[in-house]
């Protein structure tokens, strides 16, 4: 159960940076986040 629940949040903080990212970079390039 330990190893179910941090799995998930590794991936919750994985898709986390990766919108993070993304958004910025898409703010950087004048397109706006979203």
């Amino acid at each position: 159960m330990l190893v179910s629940l941090s799995f998930k949040l590794m991936l919750f903080v994985m898709v986390d940076g990766w919108n993070l990212i993304l958004g910025s970079l898409a703010t950087s390039f004048g397109l706006g986040a979203g």
